[in-house]
C-alpha cells in the first residue's frame, strides 16, 4: 500500500514546464519532456498494462497476415475502464496539467486512452494526423505518448514533422499506405524530428501534428501508453468522415452535436478551477 501511495503522489505531482518548452510546443506542434516519470512507476505500470494487452489481443491474427495499419501496433483502447490500477495512471493530474498548460486551456477532459504495442518485427506507423479521426469543435487537443521502456530508434519511436500542425494538406487521410506515400512527399518542406526516448521521457503532440513511427527491428515489443486530452469545454462537431461517426458513437456516448463532450467516458482530469 505504501508503494501505491508513493506512486499516486508522483502521478499527481506538478511538473515544472518552462516558458521555453511551452513556446516550443506552440511553435512546433510537439515537445519531448525528460524525467516526467520515475523508473519505478513505469516498471509498475508496464507490467499491469502488458498483462491487459496480452489478454485483450490474444485473438489477433498473425503479424504477417495483417495490413499496414495492423502491422504497425496492437491497439487497446480505454484501458482505464477495465482496470482500477490503470485508471490511476490515466486519471493522474501530472500529465493532465501538462496538457492543459501546453494548450493554454483552463482544464482538460479525457478523449480516450490507448496502449500501442509495436510487436517485435512490427511495421511502420504511416504518416498521419490524429485529429482526422476526432469529431471535435476546435484544435485544442493533445496526445501524451508515454514509452514504458527505453525506446531506441531501432524500436520505432514517434517521429514528428515540426510545425506541420498548421499544414492543411493531408488532413483528409486516414492511416494507410496512401497516407504514407502522399504525406512523405508533401511534408518534405518541414523538418522531421526523430530521436530515441529515454525511460521517463514523454512527448506531447497536437491533434493536427503529422507524425509517424519506424518499424520495430528489435526482438522485443515497443510498449507505449497514450492519453488523448481535449479542452474541458470541447464540443461535439458534425462528423466529417466515417471514422468520426464511429468515434462520436464510441467515445462520446449520449453527447449531441454542439454539446460539451461531457459523457461518462470523458471526465475532466484537470481543471485550474479546482486547484
Amino acid at each position: 500500500m505504501a508503494k501505491m501511495r508513493d506512486l499516486k503522489i508522483e502521478l499527481d505531482a506538478p511538473y515544472s514546464l518552462t516558458r521555453e518548452q511551452i513556446s516550443f510546443c506552440a511553435e512546433n506542434g510537439f515537445v519531448k519532456l525528460k524525467n516526467v516519470f520515475s523508473r519505478e512507476l513505469l516498471d509498475h505500470f508496464r507490467a499491469i498494462i502488458s498483462d491487459h494487452v496480452a489478454e485483450l489481443s490474444a485473438g489477433a491474427v498473425p503479424l504477417n497476415q495483417r495490413n499496414t495499419y495492423g502491422k504497425a501496433f496492437l491497439q487497446i483502447m480505454n484501458l482505464w475502464t477495465k482496470s482500477d490500477a490503470i485508471r490511476e495512471l490515466v486519471f493522474g493530474k501530472r500529465l493532465a496539467r501538462i496538457a492543459a498548460e501546453l494548450m493554454a486551456t483552463t482544464g482538460v477532459r479525457l478523449y480516450h486512452d490507448q496502449a500501442l504495442y509495436k510487436e517485435a518485427g512490427g511495421g511502420i506507423t504511416p504518416w498521419h494526423a490524429d485529429q482526422y479521426y476526432w469529431p471535435v469543435s476546435s484544435e485544442k487537443t493533445i496526445t501524451a505518448w508515454v514509452p514504458l521502456q527505453d525506446t531506441p530508434l531501432e524500436m520505432g519511436p514517434l517521429a514528428f514533422c515540426a510545425k506541420s500542425h498548421r499544414f492543411q494538406v493531408g488532413r483528409d487521410l486516414e492511416i494507410s499506405d496512401d497516407s504514407e506515400r502522399t504525406l512523405k512527399e508533401a511534408l518534405k518542406q518541414f523538418q522531421m524530428e526523430e530521436s530515441s526516448f529515454e525511460l521517463g521521457e514523454v512527448s506531447f503532440h497536437a491533434g493536427w501534428t503529422f507524425h509517424r513511427a519506424g518499424a520495430n527491428s528489435t526482438n522485443g515489443p515497443r510498449r507505449v501508453m497514450t492519453l488523448i486530452y481535449m479542452d474541458e469545454d470541447m464540443r461535439l462537431a458534425v462528423p466529417k468522415n466515417k471514422n468520426q461517426i464511429r468515434d462520436s458513437e464510441r467515445w462520446c456516448p449520449g453527447v449531441q452535436i454542439g454539446e460539451i463532450i461531457a459523457s461518462r467516458l470523458n471526465p475532466i482530469l484537470y481543471s485550474a478551477d479546482n486547484e
